[in-house]
């Protein structure tokens, strides 16, 4: 079978204005979206479209790196070598998460049009429609519940709280949420890494009573055995995301038995590393969600599209372009009583026009 290749790849910074600003972890703050569109051209002129998202405080990335990086680096490994040499071609350059993921995710979306077949026949996504979850950053509490009770008007049916930094006023929130929104609203915890290994099983206990789902990084991830222990307590199944940013860090975890639910961020992994990734937690028994890395509409597109694979079966953080005032897509997405149709994340494409007004330099 002979193969396309690989005929360009551009970039394009982008800037998306939010509605307010999501606070998460330590040192995290994003009060706006300031991405990379990336784009990969065949030989045969099929073109695929991908976004990657800088996250200074958490891989080091930003987009005058992505760009600089792709233009340098990875366009020069890649151009004139067939698709399937790809991911080998990728891995020669260490880190980069963001930059070598949308390049990954881009070629997959042109390999596919270049088959003339959707993305979602090219990966196997099967399932129609793809439940979805919110994240609800740090604030005060009266900005997080206006903010809670925005996104369920908007279709949201479960949230992700922000536990672990002060944890009174975190179950006065998480009671809040819940008198606020009913039973008709599920609620999971993300601690990002903040509780201690004495405390930790007490609270996840107490969440377990308050009736959330399930609570993401608990502990440091450098805290192993003792990561391992808590899932072994089962006082709450436990999220990996920190702790998973590889296919390399899966194995690790797996090894360790530190977690009960796999959240895959395609924008880090891309779709090839994601695929491995989703087929070893699979393997193993294990759950799988697909998480936000705060994507515009056409990352959630691409998120979405990847969700709906079989076995990934708890909800996926597909909703942030909630929080978008503009955006770079043909087609605004919506949410339906907690669900997103893949049907509606297969036909969204890039405007040319709002991509333009919304361009930036590097």
């Amino acid at each position: 079978m002979t193969h396309p290749t690989i005929a360009r790849i551009a970039t394009q910074p982008f800037r998306l204005p939010m509605y307010g600003t999501l606070q998460w972890g330590k040192h995290s703050r994003l009060a706006e979206a300031r991405h990379v569109l990336v784009t990969v051209e065949l030989n045969d002129g099929a073109v695929g479209h991908a976004e990657a998202p800088p996250r200074p405080t958490i891989y080091g990335e930003t987009t005058g790196s992505i760009c600089h990086v792709i233009a340098t680096e990875l366009a020069p490994r890649l151009l004139g070598h067939a698709v399937d040499q790809a991911a080998a071609k990728l891995a020669e350059v260490r880190n980069n998460p963001a930059a070598k993921g949308a390049i990954d995710m881009a070629l997959h979306a042109a390999l596919a049009v270049s088959r003339g077949i959707t993305l979602a026949e090219h990966l196997g996504a099967t399932q129609e429609r793809l439940r979805v979850s919110y994240i609800l950053g740090i604030g005060d509490r009266e900005t997080v519940l206006a903010e809670a009770e925005s996104v369920v008007k908007a279709g949201v049916r479960v949230l992700k709280v922000k536990v672990g930094r002060e944890w009174d006023e975190d179950l006065a929130r998480i009671a809040d949420l819940q008198a606020l929104l009913g039973p008709a609203v599920a609620l999971y915890a993300d601690a990002n890494e903040c509780m201690e290994p004495a405390t930790a099983a007490a609270r996840l206990a107490i969440l377990r009573e308050r009736g959330l789902l399930y609570c993401e990084e608990p502990l440091p991830v450098e805290f192993i055995r003792e990561r391992a222990a808590l899932r072994a307590a089962q006082a709450l199944p436990i999220i990996a995301d920190d702790s998973t940013f590889t296919l390399r860090d899966l194995h690790r975890e797996l090894e360790m038995a530190t977690f009960d639910i796999l959240n895959i961020k395609t924008p880090r992994t891309g779709y090839t590393e994601s695929l491995q990734m989703l087929e070893r937690a699979r393997t193993a028994g294990l759950g799988v969600m697909i998480g936000s890395q705060a994507g515009s509409g056409i990352g959630t597109a691409l998120a979405a599209i990847f969700a709906a694979l079989p076995g990934i079966d708890h909800p996926s953080e597909l909703s942030f372009f909630l929080k978008l005032k503009e955006d770079i897509i043909d087609r605004p997405l919506s949410l339906q009583d907690g669900w997103l149709q893949l049907a509606d994340a297969l036909a969204v494409r890039i405007d040319p026009v709002l991509l333009q007004a919304a361009a930036v330099e590097a």
